[in-house]
């Protein structure tokens, strides 16, 4: 046998078998169990990965968060609505203001009267001088300064204006505007931002005290406030405390809802801790009492505590008094709840827990304590609004702005619109409006009005009224109705004629004559006089205050239709004229607007000034947005327009308006009445030194009113001075005119003393009176003066 035979059996060859002692049972293999330091092993090496995975996550959202943040904070915190201002008030020598109108002024304002002004917002006042503390404000010119100033009155209105501290003679003195209204867009919140340091004091420790005592040493959130709020809450079973800080109340204002939820919760100290790491405790704070919501002024919500001071006191929070400020902070955990109106007993107890609570905190003493809470709330009167109502106003207002801004000027954040408004014109207006459509109503429900009253050394519109009911928004009628103007028309066609001071004066007789005139298609028209009579002839100025028609017709047909409508033209009227001899009786359709612009161009010795709305307009920097200025043109001679003033004094005293003179006979008045065919429309224009006036009654179907200018619309005018009593007009000489005497029936030039002469201003260059009381001078006469 081989050796590789011999290998293969060994291998084939079975092993031996065990013995029966040696051999061991067979066991079933038990499963491993792990040690209690394994699962722990495991549990931390699952908890500290999902803890990576949540602080990658909240790092991840934090930074988004963060983003969202900074946005907020660095960009713009707020739109703040467009701010529209009225008229500042201007105060110097020679001022049209009277000594009442100024107090008024002033208490509009929110100045306070005393014996002897100690801090600003205060006066006092004597029979003819008034001690003011003016507040500090931004003017279109520059910041005005807080300044104590003397003003004294004569009759004529204001005849100095003098610092107190040495007594030096100012040029100008300003009042601040009155804040009109804010012009919200978007989400209806309403803000007057103040900055932090000009925030009393009081109100931000107040504000500490009762909201976050911890405010400057937590870092955005309170762990021991909100553990202290829920034991109080579990104590008692319902929510009667939070543990929000002053830093998440912002958060939630700001980026979130009001719903109640973890999730809302988690989000908002997430917020706070990131706008406490990354903002200075002051900047928060600012941002907070700019933010806050006070309560709610029918559509708007009222946020900050700058606009909650004008919205519950009526003046600037630097005015407020310990109480007020008190109050501030009292109804920021309530503004429904503790509405001041609605609840004062209420309001009341939650303002003086805050006095108490600064007492207690040694921020008052025991006596100013209880001086505080014995005093009232001190509320504004709840039916004097916050914002005016001035929809006719208003509308010319933002017309304006988009024509010499652009349409887009309003969404911008922060601008500030000066106008033209009269604050105290306006109240008298809509009054007048008021006393007088309720009295003539009575007779015919359907009777409507529209008013415009400008400043007759401004240009400016300073008041508007466009509807009977004068807050109405809708139709402006004294803007968009276009009625014949009647006899308003007159002034021009007299100024036409006595521009020609070589042909006519205010004693040339006029024909006063029946007069039949055809047009083109072979119609004819036959003017007559209101009392159906003929005179013959009339002097020229009684055919003025009269308001005869027949001489006018004649008198316009003389000098040409064209001319007239040249005046008219020139006088600023920008409608199409139609060039008729029924024009020369008012046929010409106009607004109260459009009349108020030419009587204007009279008023103001001829000259021509577009009328505006707006004076100025300045950014959210308070720098002014640039605009075309107006200028004036000389439209009418100032001699021939000295004379046609002179003959609407005369209207006023013994004309058609002669009832407005008897209620003001101290004053002297220019005026003109108007009515159209079958006493449809009612007009009424005239002026005093300060304000020009036109006004229209009529209905909006057309149809008949029977009121004549003297009874419809210049009874609105009388009420209107009844409410801001007219300065006389001061009809000064000027250049060009001189004191003349004429012949009363032929209207000749005489010496002064002659028989049947009467005494009226003539144009220089046109009189040549005789040197005795015979005829006038020859031109040969006149030429070698003899």
């Amino acid at each position: 046998m081989t050796q590789k035979e011999t290998t293969k059996r060994a291998a084939k060859k079975p092993a031996p078998k065990k013995s029966a002692a040696k051999a061991k049972p067979k066991r079933k293999r038990a499963s491993k169990k792990p040690s209690s330091s394994g699962w722990g092993r495991r549990i931390w090496s699952i908890s500290w990965k999902c803890a990576l995975i949540v602080i990658a996550a909240v790092f991840i959202y934090g930074i988004y968060l963060d983003q969202i943040i900074a946005r907020k904070f660095e960009g713009q915190k707020w739109h703040l609505p467009a701010q529209v201002f009225s008229r500042s008030m201007a105060l110097y020598p020679g001022a049209a203001v009277s000594h009442n109108q100024l107090i008024a002024e002033l208490k509009l304002l929110g100045y306070r009267k005393v014996a002897n002004p100690r801090q600003v917002g205060e006066f006092s006042a004597s029979k003819t001088k008034v001690d003011l503390w003016r507040r500090p404000f931004l003017h279109p010119q520059g910041s005005q300064i807080e300044q104590r100033v003397m003003i004294t009155f004569d009759s004529q209105g204001v005849s100095s204006v003098a610092r107190n501290q040495d007594g030096r003679q100012l040029a100008v003195f300003h009042l601040e505007p009155v804040l009109l209204d804010r012009i919200i867009t978007g989400d209806g919140e309403d803000r007057l931002f103040v900055p932090a340091q000009k925030i009393p004091k009081p109100i931000i420790d107040a504000l500490i005290l009762v909201e976050d005592r911890s405010f400057y040493e937590h870092h955005g959130v309170n762990p021991f406030a909100i553990a202290r709020a829920l034991m109080v809450n579990i104590s008692a079973g319902r929510t009667v405390q939070g543990g929000s800080t002053l830093t998440q109340q912002l958060a939630k204002n700001f980026f979130l809802s009001s719903q109640r939820s973890l999730v809302r919760k988690i989000r908002e100290a997430l917020m706070a801790l990131i706008i406490d790491f990354r903002y200075d405790k002051n900047e928060i704070l600012e941002a907070y009492l700019n933010e806050v919501y006070m309560g709610q002024d029918k559509a708007r919500g009222v946020h900050g505590m700058g606009l909650a001071s004008q919205f519950y006191f009526g003046r600037p929070i630097a005015e407020l008094t310990l109480p007020q400020q008190a109050f501030l902070v009292a109804v920021i955990k309530g503004p429904s709840y503790y509405n001041p109106w609605r609840y004062p007993e209420r309001a009341q107890q939650r303002r003086d827990l805050v006095l108490r609570l600064l007492m207690e905190a040694d921020q008052l003493n025991v006596a100013q304590y209880t001086a505080a809470v014995e005093s009232p709330l001190g509320l504004r009167r709840a039916d004097k609004p916050v914002h005016q109502k001035l929809p006719a106003f208003f509308a010319v207002v933002q017309h304006e702005l988009a024509r010499r801004f652009g349409d887009s000027l309003l969404k911008q954040s922060g601008i500030k619109v000066y106008t033209t408004l009269d604050p105290m014109a306006q109240e008298a207006a809509e009054k007048a409006v008021k006393k007088t459509m309720g009295r003539l109503s009575k007779n015919d429900k359907s009777l409507q009005v529209g008013m415009v009253v400008t400043d007759k050394y401004s240009a400016g519109i300073a008041a508007m009224v466009g509807d009977k009911v004068p807050g109405y928004k809708g139709f402006n009628r004294a803007v968009e109705i276009r009625r014949p103007i009647g006899s308003l028309i007159k002034p021009f066609v007299y100024a036409t004629a006595l521009s020609h001071g070589d042909k006519y004066n205010l004693a040339t007789p006029i024909k006063d004559q029946p007069i039949t005139l055809k047009n083109g298609q072979g119609k004819s028209w036959s003017p007559k006089n209101v009392d159906k009579q003929f005179r013959g002839e009339v002097p020229l100025l009684t055919a003025f205050k009269k308001s005869i028609n027949v001489p006018t017709v004649n008198l316009g047909m003389t000098i040409g239709v064209g001319s007239v409508a040249t005046t008219l033209d020139k006088a600023g009227w920008r409608d199409k004229i139609p060039e008729y001899p029924s024009m020369l009786l008012g046929a010409v359709n106009g607004s109260p607007l459009m009349v108020a612009q030419v009587f204007q161009t009279i008023a103001d010795n001829g000259r021509y000034r577009k009328l505006s709305s707006i004076t100025s307009v300045l950014d959210m920097d308070n720098n002014p947005l640039p605009a075309s200025p107006i200028t004036p043109v000389q439209a009418l001679d100032p001699a021939t327009n000295y004379l046609v003033q002179y003959a609407m004094t005369q209207v006023v005293d013994s004309g058609t308006a002669s009832r407005l003179g008897k209620a003001f006979p101290r004053a002297t008045l220019a005026g003109k009445t108007g009515t159209s065919n079958d006493s449809r429309d009612s007009w009424f224009a005239g002026f005093d030194e300060r304000n020009v006036a036109a006004i229209w009654v009529g209905r909006d179907d057309n149809g008949k009113t029977k009121l004549y200018g003297s009874s419809g619309a210049m009874a609105v005018y009388q009420d209107f001075l009844g409410d801001r009593p007219p300065i006389s007009l001061r009809r000064t000489p000027i250049n060009g005119v001189v004191n003349g005497h004429f012949e009363r029936t032929t209207g000749v030039a005489k010496q002064a003393g002659c028989e049947n002469s009467i005494a009226l201003p003539a144009l220089e260059s046109s009189y040549h009176p005789a040197k005795n009381c015979g005829d006038p001078l020859s031109w040969w006469q006149k030429l070698t003066g003899g």
